[in-house]
């Protein structure tokens, strides 16, 4: 399980406090994109999170935050999840005192009774409970932007404007001389800060991936100082402590066992269920579960160069990335506000000659509440946090949104055999003794010359013989790339290289058998194939193996003989994944080797196996850190339920938008007599962004077959 550092020195992730929607994000992005030095800027709205490249020697981060700060956004120094707690808290209170005062202007509004009681509750909402939009949207004016808080104020301060005024040109006693609409602005506010706290607790669950992770480090390790142990804070624990573990304790960073033996519970890092046993050399992963053993172990990897802080930092990466679907929404939330206002405007005249203008107003309000560009930008985010979360806590790493899109595409997959199919161990396939010769006489004659070598297929032909002890041999021989030779009972006897694959025997020169060797393929492999087949993906094996071999492994597993691709060197891998490539099939490459890398990178996907070298998982789009080829299936149809989800939050946000904004405008009106009161307005836009994220987190759920 090794992994790559993922954090540039030209990049950063600032937190963005003050967002409200997508027209927030674009904000900016634009104006940290005009910061000198500044290579990119994307910020995400569900994660709150700005994903910025830049030059040091240009830029810094004090201009970054200072750029931030000058579109009228914070950047928290406190941690995020503080940060989101606050805002939680903050929207509660708001919402609180705004429904004690805003109830009472709804039922004195439905009685048209004390319209100067309504006027003061309402501008007490309004100047408590409503001053984060009233804000915000002033700091987007003096930017020349808008954003949702500008529909919002606009929307509530017209109801509350033109029902003052009405108010006021109504003398003490007489009748009003029009309608006053108090209740809309009070419960407009109240509404929609009531959409914003469960849309911040939606959030905050598809966020819980990320939680869990960090929550598994412990606060202190038990660290020996010379014959004592001494509990320390992590933080200061360094590479080469030795660390004490006790029954069910969580290892605190990365290391090597030194004594002891123990099963560790690995399945937060890895999403394998069953406890992992542990002995002398064996690696320990920081955050893991230790089971009823004690042992000690070295530290080798410690604070950001953990396994599970890596693991964290691409989780993070990930959810604050975008895919490559949502660009249509991004294209539409830029011009979406300034959009809105113009149909307000064009509605509130349009209904001037028709109706009173109060109604004109009331319709003109409609347009500028029900219209949200929230649900547009939370589509796509908060599907990806809650994909990729689900993803990490079974062992699956997506990189980002755009490996997860690629991968939802994939119609063709490329397996390596070697360490992927097969386990990359040599076992002994098949023996045949020849005339004069007996299978078991084969086989000890072989194992006696193999006793001394350290080859893999030697120890292949060892275990083959069983548990019994080799007979004896001398003058042993061993001629790399050809063989071993040794005196065994009088007789000289040659275990060497075959023709097809197979490894030959001779005894005094005659040939006396052959052994027929090929990895173990891994248990879960087959089934693992007949998952992809089953969801419709083409999927071919490639191999230096030659044809003979890579045949046999293909039918043990199930894969197609007109789909293997035997006797391709390393560095004709790539060219194979690209000639897939042009033929037009969507192709995910797996691989777990140096020479793997290439073609992982040419595919469109790449797929490593965690327990791979770290330039395999380096150029890979998803990692599968279980070394289990189940992954690959899991992977796919996880990317692919994501997709759908996605494109499922996309349709009913516009959707959402293409049905309310003409209602609210009035324009079926006189064919079916349907129209949309303020209230109900804020009520269903609030409701909009909250289905999208309640959507997307249905993905938490996920669990691989």
């Amino acid at each position: 399980m090794k992994l790559t550092a993922v954090v540039t020195e030209t990049e950063i992730q600032l937190p963005i406090g003050g967002m409200t929607c997508a027209a927030c994000a674009r904000t900016i992005e634009k104006q940290l994109a005009v910061v000198p030095g500044v290579e990119s800027a994307s910020v995400n709205l569900a994660t709150r999170i700005a994903q910025v490249t830049y030059h040091p020697e240009t830029a810094t981060v004090g201009d970054l935050i200072a750029a931030v700060e000058d579109a009228g956004y914070q950047v928290p120094q406190e941690p995020q999840e503080v940060a989101e707690e606050k805002e939680q808290k903050d929207l509660r209170r708001r919402v609180a005192v705004g429904a004690v005062l805003a109830v009472p202007v709804v039922f004195l509004g439905m009685m048209e009774r004390f319209p100067g009681v309504q006027l003061v509750l309402t501008l007490a909402v309004m100047s408590y409970s409503g001053t984060p939009f009233y804000r915000d949207a002033w700091t987007a004016l003096r930017h020349r932007s808008a954003n949702m808080n500008t529909l919002i104020a606009l929307g509530t301060g017209a109801a509350f404007l033109y029902s003052t005024w009405v108010v006021a040109r109504t003398g003490a006693g007489q009748t009003m001389t029009g309608d006053v609409y108090f209740e809309a602005a009070a419960s407009i506010i109240v509404l929609v800060l009531v959409g914003r706290l469960l849309e911040a607790r939606a959030r905050g669950k598809a966020s819980d991936a990320i939680r869990q992770l960090i929550r598994l480090t412990p606060e202190t390790a038990c660290v020996m100082r010379g014959q004592v142990e001494q509990a320390v804070p992590v933080a200061e624990v360094v590479a080469g402590d030795v660390i004490v573990m006790k029954p069910g304790e969580r290892v605190p960073v990365d290391g090597a066992v030194l004594e002891g033996v123990s099963e560790i519970d690995e399945s937060m890092l890895t999403g394998e269920s069953l406890p992992v046993a542990k002995t002398v050399g064996a690696e320990v992963f920081g955050g893991t579960l230790n089971g009823t053993g004690a042992f000690r172990f070295k530290a080798t990897r410690v604070g950001r160069a953990t396994a599970l802080a890596q693991i964290v930092e691409l989780v993070k990466r990930a959810q604050g990335s975008r895919a490559p679907v949502a660009r249509l929404a991004d294209v539409v939330s830029g011009y979406f506000t300034v959009a809105v206002l113009a149909i307000a405007v064009v509605t509130f005249i349009a209904w001037m000659f028709f109706a009173p203008v109060g109604t004109a107003l009331v319709h003109a309000v409609a347009v500028l509440i029900i219209a949200c560009p929230c649900a547009m930008g939370l589509a796509t985010p908060t599907a990806i946090m809650a994909g990729t979360g689900s993803g990490a806590g079974h062992g699956l790493l997506i990189k980002g949104g755009e490996a997860l899109e690629l991968a939802a595409g994939v119609d063709t997959v490329v397996l390596d055999k070697t360490g992927t199919i097969t386990s990359g161990v040599p076992e002994v396939r098949g023996v045949r003794a020849f005339k004069g010769f007996s299978e078991g006489e084969l086989l000890r004659l072989a194992a006696a010359v193999e006793r001394w070598s350290e080859h893999p297929v030697a120890k292949a032909i060892l275990a083959k013989a069983g548990d019994g002890a080799p007979g004896a041999s001398t003058d042993f021989r061993a001629t790399p790339g050809r063989g071993a030779e040794a005196m065994v009972e009088g007789r000289r006897v040659f275990v060497g290289r075959g023709e097809a694959g197979a490894v030959a025997v001779t005894v005094d020169g005659v040939p006396a058998g052959e052994f027929r060797i090929a990895d173990a393929v891994k248990p879960e492999a087959a089934e693992a194939i007949r998952q992809l087949c089953d969801m419709g993906v083409r999927v071919w094996m490639i191999t230096g193996d030659n044809e003979a071999v890579a045949r046999e492994i293909a039918h043990a597993v199930g894969i197609d003989e007109a789909h293997v691709l035997a006797g391709v060197m390393p560095d004709r891998k790539e060219a194979e994944v690209a000639r897939l490539r042009a033929e037009g099939f969507h192709v995910a490459m797996v691989g777990d080797g140096i020479n793997d890398a290439p073609a992982l990178a040419r595919a469109d996907v790449g797929i490593a196996i965690g327990t791979g070298t770290d330039v395999a998982i380096e150029a890979a789009g998803i990692i599968l850190m279980r070394g289990d080829l189940g992954g690959v299936p899991a992977a796919l149809a996880l990317a692919r339920r994501t997709l759908r989800v996605i494109r499922q939050n996309l349709f009913w946000a516009f959707v959402y938008n293409a049905v309310g904004i003409p209602v609210a405008a009035g324009v079926l009106y006189p064919w079916t007599g349907w129209t949309l009161s303020p209230m109900i307005a804020s009520a269903a836009m609030a409701l909009s962004s909250v289905s999208v994220v309640m959507n997307s987190l249905r993905l938490r759920r996920w669990r691989q077959r």
